[in-house]
């Protein structure tokens, strides 16, 4: 795959990285993590402009944030909870959990943006919830737009400064992504296992604080 994006990269120039940067969103076997130190390196080589080349990058990223923004929109809390009431073993979510998350999201979903943008595996999926809280567009545009920001030009620069040894970014950043989608694998098959456990505890809980 390396040497196919280095051509496309080449070939297109800005386009390309915008366009591969948009679809890294949609499509996580296309990484980030080589894309833009790809983009960085043949900048340094003098074959693209590395402003362009970042802002790019960033553009084509900040697309496919936004289109994942509307499908967590789309989805919405009503309609993630008719589905939890369904299905709420295999969305590991019951509904009442729904609400609570919803209430953390609008305390704390800015940070998560931003800070989910800089983490590899999170990075797309956070776009989702922040949807599904019908947080404010122009506060979710913001935090991603930093976030993306802030991200786009460390890996350009990596693959400034690495020279033709940018694909090390990907080595040093693959082992974060892979123990990232464990742990999110884990921390799921862990809420399957104890779904009904946690229902009857919120059922006894909700018992007891309701008026007699």
């Amino acid at each position: 795959m390396i040497d196919w994006l280095l051509s496309v990269v080449e070939e297109g120039s800005a386009l390309a990285v915008g366009l591969l940067m948009f679809l890294e969103n949609l499509f996580p076997p296309i990484p980030s993590e080589v894309v833009m130190p790809l983009a960085g390196f043949v900048a340094s080589q003098g074959e693209m402009s590395l402003v362009l080349a970042i802002v790019a990058g960033f553009v084509g990223s900040l697309a496919g944030a936004v289109f994942w923004y509307f499908i967590g929109e789309w989805l919405g809390v009503e309609r993630l909870k008719r589905w939890a009431a369904r299905y709420g073993r295999w969305l590991a979510l019951a509904p009442d959990e729904i609400d609570k998350a919803d209430r953390w999201f609008d305390r704390h979903g800015g940070k998560a943006v931003f800070l989910g943008r800089l983490v590899p595996g999170v990075r797309t999926l956070i776009s989702v919830p922040a949807g599904i809280a019908d947080m404010s567009f122009r506060r979710f545009l913001a935090y991603t737009a930093l976030g993306t920001g802030v991200w786009t030009m460390l890996l350009a620069a990596a693959g400034v400064w690495l020279g033709a040894n940018y694909e090390r970014v990907a080595g040093w950043l693959e082992p974060v992504s892979l123990a990232v989608v464990a742990a999110i694998l884990i921390w799921y098959l862990w809420r399957v296992a104890t779904f009904g456990r946690r229902v009857r505890a919120s059922g006894h809980n909700d018992a007891a604080h309701s008026p007699k």
